[in-house]
């Protein structure tokens, strides 16, 4: 396949034409080089790929994004919400905000396109919400922080830890089902990968690989594929911490 090709595979849309020098670089390289590199699936590179320009706030590389990954069929609507609320713990709400309100706008784009009437979100139950038994929550947030994490949970003992990380992330959020624990593992690592945190980026890399949800090969794809939208520079960091958890290995 050419790189046009694969522009039209991964982006759903006929290829503009390349002129200027960063259309070509990019043509070439994202599409040519990355995009169509076998170690990861085009929806896996679809999810990474959203939480970058999401976080970079990119609105027209979000809007492109988001009309392809709904035009080729890779990610439901369902799912797309899902990474928005997913992202939204992991890059910020407000960022989060913006990245609902695109999916709702190039949900109705496409429909429009297809000379449809947008099929209206549907109202969510009380029981999306997850247990109201408080300490059942707390419960399952260790238990979910410690499968994830692959180290104990921390001490319930301040806000941060007892109504943040296990009552509402792990106590709910990793748990619900619309997304598999490694879908949610290409949404959190570029997350922090671009947050430049060095404890949440060795964690998350580590237990990713340790825990098999992403293997050793399908890490670095991940790596280079957020290189490539979101830096080099910022991706080395969470290569570094690839090469520690293999070297921790022997």
């Amino acid at each position: 396949m050419t790189a046009d090709d694969i522009y039209r595979t991964v982006m759903a849309v006929v290829p503009p034409a390349a002129e200027t020098p960063f259309e070509r670089a990019s043509r070439d390289f994202l599409f040519d080089q990355v995009w169509s590199r076998p170690g990861l699936g085009i929806r896996d590179r679809r999810i990474v790929s959203l939480a970058c320009v999401a976080a970079a706030d990119a609105v027209k590389p979000i809007e492109d994004h988001i009309y392809a990954a709904l035009g080729s069929g890779d990610l439901t609507i369902e799912q797309l919400n899902e990474i928005t609320l997913h992202f939204a713990v992991y890059c910020g709400w407000p960022k989060a905000s913006q990245l609902e309100g695109i999916v709702r706008r190039q949900w109705a784009r496409l429909h429009t396109e297809r000379g449809e009437e947008a099929p209206a979100f549907p109202a969510l139950p009380y029981e999306d919400l997850g247990t109201t038994d408080h300490a059942e929550r707390i419960r399952r947030g260790q238990a979910e922080f410690a499968a994830v994490n692959a180290v104990p949970a921390p001490p319930p003992d301040s806000p941060y830890f007892f109504a943040g990380i296990l009552g509402f992330v792990f106590g709910h959020v990793w748990q619900r089902p619309a997304l598999s624990r490694r879908d949610r593992r290409l949404v959190t690592v570029p997350c922090v990968g671009l947050s430049d945190a060095v404890g949440p980026i060795a964690a998350h890399v580590g237990s990713a690989l340790e825990t098999g949800d992403v293997t050793w090969d399908e890490m670095q794809e991940v790596i280079l594929q957020f290189s490539a939208y979101y830096g080099f520079a910022k991706g080395e960091a969470l290569h570094d911490a690839a090469l520690r958890w293999q070297t921790m290995q022997t």
